[in-house]
């Protein structure tokens, strides 16, 4: 079986092949990053092994038609984070930065961690990761026109008070346009504040309008994950879209394992114990971290399961590790039953309407 190692860029994919067992470099090749080049790698790939797996960055804007293209031709592919792509290239014994040195890191990184989950065809999970990150930059891009905006306004009267996330409203947002209209003197500063004003209007009715149809969306394909206590929209569409298919991951462990909500041991001698995990995706770490808060402070068995842990000795953030933890375990259960719902009503059969 052979390990084959992508390394991603706009333009060309370098990829070399390892022997899984020993390491050994078998070959390697480079291919444009179109469609032509992905068909050519495939049949290098198929000539080498009957068995592989592909070892891509995880860049995935950049590795992400690639990755459909393999997989719609029934090939197995992991994601590999550049974390651990970067930890194989300070340990390998070649000096220097290159796309294949790069790959080669890439096809060692899954050799040293086999358990990282595989890729899957995107469905809705994808939808739902695009429509997540796109309202995230919106309201970054808010967030910066907003503090210029404050900057302009405070230019123009610094006893203007105005707090903080008013700039989210549109009630500021009216009193704000009133209050420039009336200082209109024609002035450059008067018509940028305008301006911004305005964008921060377009950008705030954009994000409730992408709240809202991940809203919808996640209504008919997560529900079960909307009824968790403490998981809004957005929670649960960073929890869908960043899990990517719970399929991908062989049991709860893994899924803990891949949020850092898994305490790494940290044991010497007699001493056992555990240590906090900074590892995994933080994406979904925040999400977790997110609900056990709200938890914490609402839903009384979770309160009464925190109580429990000090009671036994840990400190409250101790405590609130645990219930992610536990957290973790439930979204995955969840999750598959979301799943299994998909699958059974795709395999019920279609009842035609009798005749009269």
């Amino acid at each position: 079986m052979i390990v084959i190692g992508i390394d991603p860029h706009m333009r060309m994919h370098t990829a070399v092949a390892l022997e899984r067992g020993t390491g050994e470099l078998v070959t390697e090749r480079t291919v444009t990053a179109r469609e032509r080049g992905h068909g050519e790698l495939v049949l290098w790939a198929r000539a080498l092994d009957a068995e592989r797996v592909w070892a891509l960055e995880d860049c995935r804007h950049v590795s992400g038609s690639l990755e459909r293209f393999l997989l719609a031709r029934g090939e197995r592919v992991v994601r590999v984070p550049p974390k651990l792509m970067a930890g194989a290239r300070k340990g390998g014994r070649a000096r220097g930065k290159s796309d294949a040195i790069d790959a080669l890191a890439v096809a060692r990184a899954f050799l040293r961690e086999p358990d990282l989950p595989s890729a899957s065809l995107a469905g809705a999970e994808r939808e739902i990761r695009l429509l997540t990150d796109h309202r995230e930059h919106l309201v970054s891009e808010r967030t910066r026109i907003g503090n210029r905006l404050r900057w302009h306004l405070h230019d123009l009267d610094p006893s203007l008070e105005i707090p903080p996330g008013a700039l989210d409203r549109y009630c500021w947002l009216d009193r704000l346009q009133t209050w420039l209209a009336g200082r209109d003197d024609g002035s450059a500063l008067v018509a940028i504040a305008r301006e911004l004003v305005g964008r921060c209007r377009e950008l705030t009715r954009r994000i409730n309008g992408l709240e809202r149809e991940l809203e919808a969306l996640l209504a008919s394909e997560a529900e079960e994950l909307l009824c968790l206590v403490g998981c809004g929209t957005l929670t649960a569409a960073k929890l869908v879209g960043e899990v990517a298919g719970v399929s991908r991951f062989a049991g709860e462990s893994k899924l803990a394992k891949h949020t850092g909500t898994a305490p790494l041991p940290a044991s010497s001698g007699q001493r056992q114990r555990h240590r906090l995990n900074r590892s995994g995706n933080r994406q979904l770490n925040c999400a977790l971290h997110r609900i056990a808060v709200t938890q914490a402070r609402m839903h009384p068995p979770a309160r009464a399961y925190l109580e429990r842990k000090q009671a036994e000795g840990k400190s409250r953030r101790e405590a609130l590790r645990c219930l992610k933890r536990h957290l973790a375990r439930t979204v995955y259960r969840t999750l598959k039953e979301i799943e299994r719902r998909k699958m059974t009503s795709a395999s019920a059969p279609v009842l035609e309407p009798a005749l009269t």
